[in-house]
């Protein structure tokens, strides 16, 4: 037996003692469809720190920085389509098996690849919302306006690296000529969809996973440092509840010396190898 097929196998002894999981992944859930892990091996960050929250909303000059880059990193999430990690998992739910799932991820892949019970813990790319209203307005919608609005940027950054959030490195440039729309309804701040870094996550959406995770028999974790603590916290939850931990991620993760079993394999492989194992429950 191969050292896939034995971790296929442990996982499977995972599953069946604790059949009803909480899954929570993270961005090496969506590296597959294109979409670029924060962290290295070693949970180390591979670019520089993401943008703010603070700064985002104290600056002007930072958030035409952020929305002259996302509006080519935008075009490049949204091409994205879901992975055999995400059609995986949306399996494992249809079968009963995937109580509910917490995704770090902004991608909306798994809503994509037909899981139904998600909680967005760091929200969606797809949406902006007003700051000062809350009004909100399609991503698709927002991405037209600016896009007229600075025909000229798109060819400027088109070769950036993209970044798991949508945003992009392009290098120096300079952004002060960039045009961003204030809300049509207040003359407010738009700000994405998502939680930044230094922004608290919805308290409502916290204690939603945590309720879930209360209901569940152990936590799968499927493609995450965990290094930031709004993850983490989970696995802690976990824990004190006396709940197993299993970690399917490639690197070292902030919790290795907490779980009940951790398999550093990609995770498409080990999840298609888990499907085998479980069939016929899961096919």
């Amino acid at each position: 037996m191969d050292h896939l097929e034995t971790a296929a196998a442990s996982l499977a002894a995972f599953v069946a003692a604790h059949p009803r999981l909480l899954v929570l992944t993270g961005a090496g859930c969506s590296t597959d469809s294109g979409i670029p892990d924060y962290r290295d091996a070693d949970g180390a960050w591979k670019h520089s720190r993401p943008v703010m929250y603070q700064d985002f909303v104290g600056r002007e000059a930072t958030r035409r920085r952020y929305w002259a880059r996302s509006l080519v990193g935008w075009e490049r999430i949204a091409a994205a389509e879901p992975n055999g990690a995400h059609r995986a998992l949306a399996r494992l739910e249809a079968a009963g098996i995937v109580h509910h799932l917490v995704t770090q991820n902004v991608d909306g892949l798994h809503h994509r690849a037909g899981s139904r019970r998600v909680i967005d813990l760091h929200g969606r790319l797809d949406v902006v919302h007003c700051l000062g209203c809350g009004t909100s307005i399609s991503r698709a919608a927002f991405q037209a306006e600016i896009a007229a609005r600075n025909p000229d940027f798109v060819g400027r950054l088109g070769s950036a690296t993209t970044r798991p959030d949508g945003d992009v490195d392009p290098g120096a440039i300079d952004y002060d000529a960039f045009d961003v729309p204030a809300c049509s309804e207040c003359g407010g701040v738009l700000k994405p969809g998502v939680v930044f870094f230094g922004e608290g996550v919805p308290p409502a959406r916290v204690e939603a996973a945590f309720a879930r995770l209360a209901e569940a028999d152990a936590l799968l974790v499927v493609g995450s440092s965990l290094m930031v603590y709004s993850g983490y916290r989970f696995v802690q939850a976990a824990g004190r509840a006396g709940q197993p931990i299993a970690v399917v991620n490639l690197g070292r993760t902030r919790a290795d010396a907490e779980v009940t079993l951790k398999i550093a394999l990609p995770c498409i492989a080990v999840l298609d190898a888990l499907e085998a194992a479980l069939t016929p429950r899961v096919r």
